[in-house]
């Protein structure tokens, strides 16, 4: 690991701060390594040359706190520890920015892969696949099933009106990013809007619910549900039909977009929603609207990237390429949502 402090975490200052709060966790100097790949919060391990842990903080410069809450991601991860759902332990959460320039939280490091292609997961097999991706509905279903307010989360999230304030919420997203014609877009969110489905019972969800935000094991078990920033109280198949969106094959060579759809072995989406129908006992009928609308949203998401590039405000490979996904999206949107 390399001596060099990456930006946003200075060791010195955060070994002062452990030997104040947790006397005895670290016994020596720290090293710190970012973890690329992550879309928002930063990520980093810590190590004293014997333990490792993970810290997580804010991206740098950022404005809106309530969109980065480390408060809030502390809180669920905490919150579920307890459960079947399998979560780092989490040490602290410190709420002082003079130690770090903004709040963080320090949890327990997990060993294990997170899978994001399907080239990543090709070197498995297709039965080791299969089982890790049906792991991974499993585990959705077992989250799904915790009572919130048994785990002191009743209060985590306001699940009246849950999906109006999503599709409100993301059509706002859209014109904040408008910036060419996008044909097809303002039909799909109309039509969503008319076809909103009445949610069950809220549950907590993961909001970005997905294999490349989990850790898997050498034995294709889960050993931890990573990227909780999204989480909140709201309805259960909005992340279903997200993990259903990814686990479809989007048949676009080069993209720097993947999903992990086509490695040998993964299962079809038909069949992870008949998994979950089948150990959760929820009603998946209507669960076109939710597929189609994790498509309008992904959408939204990748417009935001390609207009924040056009402006060259966002740097980096792949970039160039993000606006011709595009209308991509909003077509499986709409084929989804007229097919359901």
């Amino acid at each position: 690991m390399s001596s060099a402090p990456p930006p946003g975490l200075d060791p010195e200052q955060l070994r002062r701060f452990l030997d104040r709060e947790r006397p005895g966790l670290v016994s020596g100097p720290l090293e710190a390594r970012l973890i690329e790949g992550g879309r928002s919060n930063l990520t980093y391990v810590v190590t004293d040359g014997t333990g490792r842990w993970v810290v997580r903080r804010p991206p740098l410069g950022h404005v809106l706190a309530t969109a980065h809450d480390m408060r809030r991601e502390h809180r669920v991860i905490s919150a579920l520890h307890a459960t079947d759902v399998p979560v780092p332990e989490t040490l602290l959460l410190c709420e002082d920015d003079s130690v770090l320039g903004a709040p963080f939280y320090v949890m327990e490091f997990v060993d294990g892969t997170p899978y994001r292609s399907a080239a990543e997961l090709a070197p498995l097999g297709p039965e080791r696949t299969r089982a890790a991706v049906l792991g991974l509905v499993d585990t959705l279903v077992d989250l799904h099933a915790v009572d919130p307010a048994a785990v002191g989360l009743a209060d985590f999230g306001r699940p009246e009106g849950f999906l109006d304030r999503q599709l409100r919420r993301w059509g706002k997203q859209l014109d904040a990013s408008r910036g060419r014609e996008l044909p097809g877009i303002d039909e799909l969110h109309a039509a969503l809007g008319r076809a909103l489905p009445v949610s069950a019972a809220p549950t907590v969800i993961h909001g970005d619910y997905r294999l490349d935000n989990v850790l898997i094991d050498g034995d294709d078990r889960i050993r931890a549900v990573l990227d909780w920033e999204m989480s909140t109280l709201g309805d259960p198949l909005t992340d279903l039909g997200l993990l259903v969106m990814y686990s479809t094959p989007l048949d676009l060579p080069d993209s720097p977009i993947s999903t992990t759809a086509t490695a040998p072995g993964h299962p079809t989406a038909a069949e992870l929603v008949e998994r979950y129908a089948a150990r959760s006992g929820r009603d998946t009928s209507a669960l076109a609207w939710y597929t189609a609308f994790a498509w309008f949203k992904l959408a939204v998401i990748l417009e935001g990237i390609h207009y924040r590039w056009t402006l060259g405000q966002t740097v980096g490979a792949g970039f160039d390429r993000i606006g011709e996904l595009v209308p991509v999206f909003i077509e499986h949107g709409l084929t989804t949502l007229q097919e359901g």
